[in-house]
């Protein structure tokens, strides 16, 4: 199998326990209005003009593709930019030329307590791809998974016989909210969450703070709710980076959010310990 990576961060320590390879994966099916990885929404290759040096002579707009009323850059905006600023942003690995890379960092990690995590995009909207590498790094080196837990649900539930931890995203609990903010329904997601708490996988749910949309009491309490019915008693909260669009105009595109990003975020600390899940803000 091959897959499309975007990034990978050799010595993470924000992406699972211990000190951690992390592998982004392109491609996502959802559309988070505030995602701060815009690169990896993308399955396919594409290119991204650093803003470092640019000399905003707009040489590289001007042979841009125009599609669906937005530019695009191309190869030849690569080829006329004087300062070599636009780089191809994705890279096409089989599943074992990168597990040989990762396998070559395994002792470090291990010595650290950590491991491999893939993240995004989402990993898992390359399902196979993933599989495979989960399987080629069994008994090598600790496997860990960031997902929105958007997947069929007979995929998640294989997908998780080889996978040691995972960091499971939750961000709105309404499902018209979700489907606003998100693009898609939480259905599948809310289900997904299910069949992790019964796998015995160990995990921790991240909740990304979005000031007034998604650390809004009600949507809190809900969570809070619905995990404690789980039995599940650890929840990670990351507030609002907001910095978050700054990679937008890499792409040619424009980072429109319809809340105040200035406002400071309610961690729902209270919240949480008030239902016995224990509160940690990242």
């Amino acid at each position: 199998m091959r897959g499309t990576v975007f990034s990978i961060e050799e010595f993470a320590t924000f992406d699972g326990p211990g000190i951690r390879m992390t592998v982004f994966m392109k491609g996502c099916p959802l559309s988070c209005v505030w995602c701060h990885n815009p690169e990896g929404q993308n399955p396919a290759p594409e290119f991204m003009r650093s803003p470092n040096g640019c000399v905003n002579c707009r040489a590289c707009e001007r042979v841009a593709k125009r599609e669906n009323n937005s530019l695009i850059f191309t190869k030849e905006s690569q080829d006329v930019c004087p300062r070599s600023l636009i780089k191809i942003c994705g890279i096409e690995y089989e599943a074992r030329e990168l597990c040989d890379r990762i396998l070559k960092n395994a002792r470090v990690l291990k010595m650290n307590g950590g491991g491999v995590t893939f993240s995004g995009g989402e990993p898992l909207f390359s399902y196979e791809f993933i599989k495979e590498c989960f399987e080629i790094l069994d008994g090598k080196v600790h496997r860990a998974l960031q997902t929105t837990g958007f997947c069929e649900e007979d995929k998640f539930a294989e997908i998780l016989k080889t996978t040691d931890y995972v960091l499971y995203d939750l961000k709105l609990f309404d499902q018209n909210e979700h489907i606003r903010y998100c693009g898609v329904s939480n259905q599948v997601i809310l289900q997904n969450y299910r069949t992790l708490v019964r796998s015995g996988v160990d995990f921790i749910t991240r909740i990304p703070l979005i000031p007034s949309v998604t650390d809004k009491e009600e949507n809190l309490t809900s969570i809070a709710k619905f995990m404690s019915a789980l039995g599940v008693k650890r929840v990670e909260v990351l507030p609002y980076n907001k910095l978050a669009g700054a990679k937008y105009a890499s792409l040619l595109r424009e980072y429109n959010v319809d809340f105040d990003e200035s406002k400071e975020v309610n961690t729902g600390k209270g919240i949480f310990n008030a239902f016995g899940i224990e509160h940690k803000v990242m």
